[in-house]
């Protein structure tokens, strides 16, 4: 008798999965997804969007279709928790979905706990879709011939791409603003400093203000506070600082790590019910701490895919082995990219075309047909 498979999320580790959801229908399996977004926008190619090189339709799955075409129910809804013992997904408009075996793709969301006024002219990072806010508020911002005051949080890879294709924004639409990066400690502390040294000369030659060694104390109404007694006024403001994982696993009495993602075995399920997995930022191994970074949720997808099929009817699974060295390109913004792969640094347009050629073709891969046609909700698109 077939069981019951449940994913939650259609991120990027889900991809593979998702996409072979006929083998497991084939095998007398139901299949469900659940997801509170019709569209799951890759986050690599999210800086990109902002700045206008792509269109939304460019860089989105349409993950209801995804699973529909092969068979699969789709639910719209944000499951808020687990209950594991009953095998139970609790949704938040009060409804449930039972599962046999359940995978997690959540992805993560940048912590707001340092605005103090109000949001209205905050735009966190994540999610994604976000961005869209982003450039619309920037356009918006730019239109009347003033000079916004534009301010990035984070010296992480999230913040120096959204501070680079900001400017590319103000830039190719005419516009004039001004532009701060604040960065904590230093830009890019996790990376050669090469890599630094070119992003720091690259956000100077355009005339971006860059604010090494101060920390966000917090984000008042129109200003934001350092812990060091300074300030710097906004019009926007954008926090790339760090991400968490949704409470789903904490108020679920799941293992979870300090900062909320679920704590799982090489095998990708949790430490404690072996039947509920998980893949990208939402997930912790229980053994070896990993750098948030998309690399990781790409590798997680044929391990997923397979364990998920012996978690339903028996069989070896595959234990996912991270590796220690990967490649990265910042998108700069201005047609370069950083190359970065452990203390191999360069920059150049060859290394934004390298990403541009990469990123397409994942999206490939995995969009389906329809996609472009479809902006109806988007007038961004």
């Amino acid at each position: 008798m077939g069981k019951h498979l449940v994913f939650v999320g259609g991120g990027h580790a889900h991809l593979t999965a998702l996409s072979k959801l006929g083998d497991y229908i084939a095998r007398g399996h139901r299949v469900t997804l659940v997801s509170p977004i019709v569209r799951h926008y890759y986050s690599g190619m999210g800086p990109g969007m902002l700045s206008g090189i792509y269109a939304p339709h460019e860089i989105r799955f349409n993950v209801k279709k995804l699973a529909e075409d092969r068979g699969a129910q789709f639910v719209l809804g944000k499951v808020t928790r687990v209950q594991p013992d009953d095998q139970i997904l609790l949704l938040e408009d009060g409804s449930e979905v039972p599962y046999d075996v359940v995978s997690f793709n959540t992805g993560s969301y940048v912590p707001v706990d340092l605005i103090q006024g109000g949001m209205d002219n905050v735009y966190p990072v994540k999610p994604i879709v976000n961005l869209l806010k982003a450039r619309k508020a920037i356009l918006d911002a730019i239109a009347g011939g003033g000079t916004p005051r534009l301010v990035v949080l984070g010296g992480g890879p999230a913040g120096l791409e959204l501070t680079a294709n900001i400017w590319r924004l103000v830039h190719r639409n005419q516009g004039k603003s001004s532009i701060t990066l604040v960065t904590g400690s230093k830009l890019l502390p996790a990376f050669a400093e090469k890599a630094r040294a070119l992003a720091l000369d690259s956000l100077k030659r355009r005339g971006i203000e860059v604010l090494e060694g101060v920390r966000v104390g917090r984000v008042e109404d129109g200003a934001v506070a350092f812990t060091n007694g300074q300030s710097v006024p906004y019009d926007l403001v954008f926090p790339a600082i760090g991400v968490r994982s949704y409470a789903i696993f904490r108020d679920s009495g799941l293992p979870v790590t300090e900062d909320g993602s679920m704590i799982v075995t090489r095998r990708l399920n949790s430490t404690a019910y072996p039947n509920i997995f998980g893949g990208g930022d939402c997930i912790s191994l229980e053994d070896e701490k990993l750098d948030r970074v998309g690399v990781y949720a790409v590798r997680e997808n044929p391990i997923l895919y397979k364990n998920l099929m012996a978690a339903l009817e028996g069989g070896e699974m595959d234990l996912f082995t991270p590796q220690k060295v990967y490649m990265l390109i910042f998108n700069m913004g201005d047609g370069t990219g950083i190359f970065v792969r452990k203390s191999w640094v360069w920059s150049g347009r060859p290394a934004f075309m390298l990403k541009d050629y990469v990123d397409r073709s994942f999206m490939k891969k995995f969009q389906v047909s329809g996609e472009r046609e479809d902006t109806r909700d988007y007038p961004e698109g």
